[in-house]
């Protein structure tokens, strides 16, 4: 008899819960195991909130659980539905910020994420690190974007203390300028350092920059223009286009990734003045420029017989 009784016992603890679907349960902050008995009844997940508390005490260990929200999947058992909450095992959602995401889409995406709450405004650029970022419903947005920042504060502080001597930015605020410019000119991993060098180079030379995307951001604040660009916006005189001006832009043009705050931090040794595209998705690179002049000859014939010119 008594061995029935126990068994049947285990059965409930170990056997097959009640939920016909995967259910979410969020367990609030500084719940009690009582409380989250009584959230896991709502949900459906567990039969009896009474039943899951005398057996939790009697079976399941002492362990406390931790708040947070949880996946439950369907005819999970008693068992392990504790064992999850005593893991913290919680549902996580994430945001994901891709390397040269400008400000205004950075503020699209939090706005856009499921389960967040509260207003935010567009961070200023360049301050945010590009990254997934883990986070819980019910979590502020404001909550979600301190930590990107936080973490661009963090790494940034980190990568100019680990700076090569003699680099042509003089402070964080100025890498992250040109780093954000190194970030929108290449995808490719293998000349971001390049790049960074050509950009260095035309610094310490007091030349102009002639990076494309810094005459695009005052008219977009990053986003893809989604045409060509007029005449009078490649001349037009502002402070971040630096077709017109000398130095760097007045500020950031996107949020630039680690491997670009590196690139500038870090440059490659290379007296290249120039670069222009190769008709791969790379850059051939220049010291003077009759040799550019040759390379945009060259890269006018790829475009020539593709059709675009």
């Amino acid at each position: 008899m008594l061995v029935a009784l126990g068994m049947a016992v285990l059965q409930l603890w170990g056997g097959a819960g009640p939920a016909k679907q995967n259910v979410s349960v969020l367990i609030p902050e500084g719940s009690s195991l009582s409380r989250a008995a009584t959230e896991l009844e709502k949900a459906g997940a567990i039969g009896s909130a009474r039943q899951f508390l005398i057996l939790a005490k009697v079976l399941g260990g002492s362990d406390p659980i931790k708040a947070g929200e949880y996946r439950v999947p369907a005819h999970l058992s008693q068992s392990d539905i504790l064992k999850m909450m005593q893991g913290g095992k919680t549902l996580q959602r994430f945001v994901t910020i891709p390397e040269g995401t400008p400000s205004i889409l950075v503020y699209e995406a939090l706005m856009k994420a499921p389960q967040l709450s509260g207003e935010i405004q567009v961070p200023a650029e360049g301050s945010v690190l590009p990254d997934s970022y883990a986070y819980n419903r019910g979590d502020t947005r404001q909550s979600v974007l301190d930590r990107m920042q936080k973490a661009m504060t963090t790494y940034l502080a980190k990568a100019w203390e680990a700076r090569k001597p003699g680099i042509a930015v003089n402070t964080p605020e100025e890498a992250i300028n040109l780093a954000a410019i190194v970030e929108k000119e290449t995808g490719k991993p293998d000349e971001r350092k390049t790049v960074a060098a050509v950009y260095s180079n035309r610094l310490r030379q007091n030349m102009m920059l002639q990076a494309d995307p810094t005459f695009i951001y005052p008219i977009t604040k990053g986003k893809p223009l989604g045409r060509r660009p007029l005449l009078s916006e490649v001349h037009a005189k502002n402070e971040y286009n630096t077709y017109e001006k000398t130095g760097l832009p007045a500020g950031p043009i996107t949020n630039p990734g680690r491997a670009s705050i590196d690139a500038v931090l870090d440059p490659a040794t290379s007296s290249a003045l120039y670069f222009v595209a190769d008709g791969t998705g790379g850059h051939v690179f220049a010291d003077t420029l009759e040799q550019h002049n040759a390379n945009v000859q060259k890269w006018y014939a790829i475009r020539r017989a593709r059709g675009e010119m």
